[in-house]
C-alpha cells in the first residue's frame, strides 16, 4: 500500500506541475521554417585563360535567381550580372584583355531569388 500512495503523489505533483504551466495556442506552438539559403555552386570554364581570350564563370542555383559575380583583379573589380534559366544554370563571360598575368583572380558569386540568397567563389589566373 506504501508504493500506492508514493505512485499517488507523484501523479498528484505531475498534475500540479501541469496545470501551472501556460496554455500554448495553436499559432504559438507553431514555429516559422528556418529561412534556408540559396544553392550556389560556381566554376570556371577555364580556370587558366590567356589574354585576349573570354573565360566563363558557371553557376548552378535555383531555378530563374539572379546572378551577380565581381571579379577581383590585381587594380580593379568587374561586376557583371544575368539571371539562371530554368533549371538553374547561368554562364557569365569575362574577357581577358591584359590581366596581370599569373595573379589568382577571385570571383565572388551571389545568387538570390526572392527572399533567399546565397553566395559562393571561384578563381581563375590569366596567362600570357
Amino acid at each position: 500500500m506504501k508504493n500506492v500512495g508514493a505512485l499517488f503523489s507523484v501523479a498528484a505533483a505531475s498534475v500540479a506541475l501541469f496545470a501551472a504551466t501556460p496554455a500554448w495556442t495553436a499559432s504559438a506552438a507553431v514555429a516559422a521554417p528556418a529561412s534556408t539559403s540559396l544553392p550556389c555552386h560556381a566554376s570556371m570554364s577555364n580556370s587558366h585563360p590567356r589574354d585576349y581570350t573570354t573565360t566563363y564563370v558557371k553557376v548552378h542555383t535555383a531555378g530563374y535567381a539572379s546572378v551577380t559575380t565581381v571579379a577581383h583583379y590585381k587594380t580593379t573589380n568587374h561586376k557583371k550580372s544575368g539571371t539562371a534559366g530554368k533549371k538553374g544554370n547561368a554562364s557569365i563571360g569575362y574577357y581577358i584583355s591584359g590581366a596581370t598575368p599569373g595573379y589568382k583572380v577571385m570571383v565572388s558569386v551571389r545568387v538570390t531569388h526572392g527572399k533567399r540568397s546565397g553566395s559562393c567563389s571561384t578563381w581563375f589566373i590569366p596567362q600570357r
